[in-house]
């Protein structure tokens, strides 16, 4: 990953291959608001109309270069739009610094001379460059991500020196470790990330201070009665797992449990899915990669909060042996389900992990899931919709996601819902909606049962988990890692505010 430095703001005499600048928007034209000031100055009055006749016009994603031709120490300058000057926001700068650094080639290193203002806008900036320069190439024979990446990258801030813009450095690069991680997990190929090896692949990671990982097989699965994940694995001959992540600090001010599912592949099951949905179906275990990484980041940053994860790992296959609809599943706490859609089985692994987040007794449980379609269809591909079961932890969580550039957006929980997923003639529990709408609230709904007497919110990632156009901003192709900076951010405000999370 990119070496990050902060350095007092001198543009024009930052020698580095590319310097980067940000150009805003106002009724009079175009302005460099920040350490850029300077580099415009130094191009002089054909700057603006040099932007202009290269179709720049200052719009959030728009990038023009222009030769640094002696004016600046750098060999080449990149101007990147914020947009609106009156809006120039932390997430406007991460998103800016995300695009330039993809447009970057064959360079070993840059300066970023941004607007920063406080630290928030300087961990943007370190946020965009890390996030921005992501390109999963394993699997490339060249590779092609190389003429991107930077091996260096400085950010010219007047706050260079400041203890806490310090801090919000390494905060970014904590986050922006874990977020990269998750990309990394949900680009893998599902052969090759099968629920052993994503086990596998948490147990051998480095662990940070005062965390422990513990996995359960598939004996343990049947020990424990967690049924759930047990039904859902028994049609691949690749068994499934649960991971238990524990992150206990001396002090810890409140207790957060985090729930993911981990479907690392999703055929459908005998419920298979159309030809057509099956190639990203790798990405269903997003909801995991995002508790698992922000568990980890949380505590890299010693926040003295404790965490429970549970992240619920089976691979979703028909077969001679798997679970058909018509079948009845028994959850670790006794309840039982009848089955109608096997291609619904994420909310039946979170059913057990639910159960056992509830028995820890944490001040609150949020779960992360790509758990339905309909959510997609109501809030498009880059915002999650966030349920619960608490107004106040419904409200906090979106907020969360939009100091950190996130988007989420809260849906009720209508209490028709209940009745519907009690209406199984057969079971407890009925484990699919029996309308073709209101998917996302049937399916928190149904998660709710398992968290009784306990604050709990539902995040469907569902739409923003995997990126399958043109990257943006700082997000790329493929894997997003979404969800996990509003959990370490949440935690964060837990650490401050104790267990109240509102």
């Amino acid at each position: 990953m990119t070496t990050i430095n902060l350095r007092a703001a001198n543009a024009t005499g930052t020698r580095a291959d590319v310097l980067v600048i940000g150009v805003a928007t106002t009724s009079d034209g175009l302005v460099v608001p920040g350490p850029g000031t300077a580099v415009a100055a130094a191009f002089g009055r054909g700057f603006e109309p040099t932007l202009s006749s290269l179709g720049f016009s200052g719009k959030q994603g728009e990038v023009a270069k222009l030769p640094s031709v002696g004016v600046v120490k750098s060999s080449l300058v990149i101007a990147v739009g914020l947009g609106d000057e009156e809006a120039v926001t932390p997430e406007a700068l991460r998103r800016a610094a995300g695009v330039a650094v993809r447009s970057i080639r064959n360079s070993s290193s840059a300066a970023f001379a941004l607007p920063s203002t406080d630290e928030r806008d300087v961990q943007a900036i370190c946020e965009g460059v890390l996030l921005g320069g992501y390109d999963f190439g394993t699997y490339k024979s060249e590779d092609e991500s190389a003429a991107h990446r930077i091996e260096t990258a400085t950010v010219l801030t007047d706050l260079a020196r400041n203890k806490g813009v310090k801090h919000s450095l390494s905060k970014a690069v904590a986050v922006s470790e874990a977020v990269n991680r998750a990309r990394d997990w949900i680009n893998t190929p599902p052969g090759d990330l099968t629920p052993a090896l994503f086990a596998d692949a948490v147990a051998a990671l480095d662990a940070p201070s005062r965390v422990k990982v513990t996995v359960w097989d598939e004996p343990r699965l049947r020990k424990e009665k967690c049924g759930g994940i047990l039904g859902v694995g028994q049609g691949s001959q690749n068994p499934p797992r649960l991971v238990q992540i524990t992150y206990k600090p001396r002090k810890p001010v409140s207790h957060l449990a985090l729930v993911g599912k981990g479907i690392t592949y999703d055929s459908g099951g005998i419920t298979l899915k159309p030809a057509a949905g099956l190639m990203t179906m790798k990405c269903d275990m997003s909801g995991a990669a995002a508790v698992i990484a922000a568990t980890f980041a949380a505590a890299a940053l010693e926040l003295p909060v404790q965490i429970t994860c549970w992240a619920a790992m089976a691979e979703n296959m028909p077969s001679g042996t798997a679970t058909r609809p018509g079948d009845v599943l028994r959850i670790r706490n006794g309840a039982t389900v009848e089955v109608h859609n096997t291609d619904a089985e994420g909310r039946l692994v979170l059913a057990d992990a639910l159960c056992l987040a509830a028995e820890d007794e944490p001040d609150m449980i949020v779960d992360v899931a790509t758990l339905t379609g309909a959510c997609v269809v109501a809030l498009g591909t880059r915002t999650a919709g966030v349920l619960s079961n608490d107004d106040n932890l419904r409200d906090a969580l979106p907020a969360t996601a939009q100091r950190v550039g996130e988007s989420m957006w809260p849906l009720p929980i209508t209490e028709e819902m209940k009745a519907k997923v009690r209406s199984s003639s057969i079971a407890d529990l009925r484990q699919h909606n029996p309308e073709p709408y209101g998917g996302t609230l049937f399916a928190a709904s149904f998660l709710r049962e398992f968290v009784e007497g306990h604050r709990w919110a539902h995040i469907d990632i569902a739409g923003p988990a995997f990126n399958d156009g043109e990257p943006h901003g700082y997000t790329p192709k493929g894997g997003t890692g979404a969800g996990v900076r509003t959990l370490v951010h949440f935690a964060e405000s837990l650490a401050e505010s104790g267990a109240s999370g509102s």
